[in-house]
């Protein structure tokens, strides 16, 4: 079953916090209403691993939802007529670099999170009021006046131009998080934990319960977000630092407490969306060459091989997984960077950012796991990419994990190899040639990398296999559109389902380009 969008049904978890009584006081909350807050709290960063610490100690409760019904129950249409008002946004007016926002519950977000503001060591719980949200004509009234917490929250800053502040990332839903660099529109979103993506038996949805935001300083080019994770398997402390810029980098630093053994763990787990593109159309009536947040998986290995898979919209749910040692980075990316490859006024496809996954540390071994689920619409997202440790996650084990994520248009590394640029197929064109006619035709664009400084006479070879069937030994050409080589090859699968193919470019014996695999499924 495709994933939804913006907000999957998941395993929520309603945050305890938000049903505690608080004594509350008044802070000014730009020069819009009063922001009511609790009484300051000790905090620190340790905190927050030591409640992770005693929930995984303690059976999983599933906390119900308090939200009362009319808003719980609000349409899509409903919920998108709250507007968190932009005069009460915190830190509005004290000359920061951020400013935040607050989502209301409803809808898909029917679980209640709770925030708090940190400031010199004291946090304070952020009290719900109905005077910090605008109320369009089609929310039913009345509105909550209780404490019911919030969805999530968001974060402004100058990311386009010294005088605007712009949205620039996003934590709502489950433990999904989203953020955007300069010039960049939404796509894919990154999560805090993945547990049984795609299993028989169904995925779990770990999910945050509770925030703590630090206050920036003057000046500062970051924020620092904590936050606590819960779920039937375990729960964990995270430590976000969100940097915008030309490039949006986030730090990510969690500790896992599992209550259970989880073998179908998902860490540094991203989820995206690929509905069509010139390499997979197949049955596709539309006016758009292309429809997608993402059109590739990126993975450098340890032995420091370049791997692109280009992306498809499968006919049935396709696990891929890329055995390594020592990962060196991953990523799900958006390389086509034309309008004219999406010719999408309102979408904007080519403004969507590619994520690239660093890790820091050693991962030791396990796979790049990648996920395909087939989707007949482009609101919802059908790709996941993640990394799984060979070895399970055991129960009453603390699991560190640390990486960096990059929310860019280049990833930050210099390959030092060709990329590739393009994938197509199709029907051989029936030429008369004793070809048999269901044979296909496989065309790969590489470009940059070595290649930007040979001539177009010098040789470099296409080395080509599959797993099963046959291929032709291809053909190879300069491409003057993209100054790099064009490889064209035929492709039987004899009747076998799932077969592996993978292109790379030798000059020389030496592989000088990324090596391009792709599953072919009927």
């Amino acid at each position: 079953m495709a994933l939804t969008r913006r907000g999957l049904v998941f395993l929520g978890i309603a945050a305890a916090a938000a049903q505690r009584t608080w004594p509350m006081e008044a802070m000014a909350a730009g020069d819009g209403p009063l922001l009511r807050v609790g009484d300051p709290q000790p905090f620190a960063p340790a905190a927050v691993r030591a409640r992770a610490r005693e929930l995984a100690a303690e059976p999983f409760v599933p906390h119900l939802s308090e939200v009362p019904g009319a808003i719980r129950d609000l349409t899509y249409d409903q919920f998108r007529d709250i507007r968190y008002r932009t005069d009460a946004a915190i830190w509005r007016g004290e000359q920061l670099p951020v400013e935040m926002q607050l989502f209301h519950l409803g809808h898909v977000y029917d679980e209640p999170v709770s925030i708090n503001l940190v400031a010199d060591g004291a946090s304070r719980h952020v009290v719900f009021s109905p005077e910090l949200f605008d109320y369009g004509p089609l929310v039913p009234q009345p509105v909550p006046a209780e404490d019911v917490g919030f969805s999530g929250f968001r974060l402004h800053g100058p990311l386009n131009r010294p005088d605007y502040l712009d949205e620039y990332a996003v934590f709502q839903g489950a433990s999904y998080f989203r953020a955007i660099g300069k010039g960049q529109a939404y796509g894919l979103s990154a999560r805090g934990l993945a547990i049984g993506t795609a299993e028989p038996d169904g995925e779990e949805f770990p999910a945050f319960r509770e925030f703590w935001i630090e206050k920036p300083r003057p000046g500062a080019n970051s924020v620092v977000v904590h936050a606590l994770l819960d779920s039937p398997s375990a729960t964990g402390a995270y430590r976000f630092t969100i940097r915008p810029g030309a490039d949006t980098v986030i730090d990510v630093e969690a500790t896992l407490y599992p209550r259970t053994d989880i073998d179908k763990v998902g860490l540094a787990p991203l989820t995206s969306m690929f509905y069509f593109g010139p390499q997979d159309r197949a049955g596709i009536d539309d006016f758009r060459p292309a429809v997608h947040d993402s059109d590739g998986l990126l993975v450098w290995n340890g032995r420091g091989e370049w791997i692109w898979r280009p992306l498809v919209n499968p006919a049935r749910l396709q696990i891929s997984a890329f055995l390594d040692e020592h990962p060196q980075g991953f990523g799900l990316l958006q390389r086509s960077r034309k309008f004219d490859a999406y010719q999408d006024l309102e979408a904007r496809y080519e403004r969507r950012p590619s994520v690239w996954v660093e890790p820091i540390g050693d991962w030791g071994t396990g796979s790049v796991i990648l996920i395909e689920i087939p989707t007949n619409s482009e609101v919802h997202d059908n790709i996941v990419a993640f990394w799984r440790p060979a070895e399970p996650i055991r129960a009453g084990e603390d699991q560190q994990v640390t990486y960096r994520l990059y929310w860019c248009n280049e990833i930050p590394t210099d390959q030092g190899v060709a990329r590739v640029v393009g994938t197509m197929n199709g029907q051989v064109p029936a030429d008369g040639s004793s070809t048999p006619p269901d044979d296909r035709l496989i065309v790969i664009d590489f470009a940059g990398g070595p290649l930007a400084g040979l001539s177009p006479e010098e040789a470099v070879v296409p080395d080509i296999s599959a797993s099963a069937g046959t291929v032709s030994p291809g053909t190879i050409q300069f491409n003057p559109e993209t100054g790099g080589r064009r490889v064209a090859f035929g492709f039987d699968p004899a009747g076998t389902d799932g077969v592996d193919l993978r292109c790379a470019l030798l000059k020389d014996g030496e592989r000088i380009s990324e090596v391009w695999v792709c599953r072919w499924a009927e």
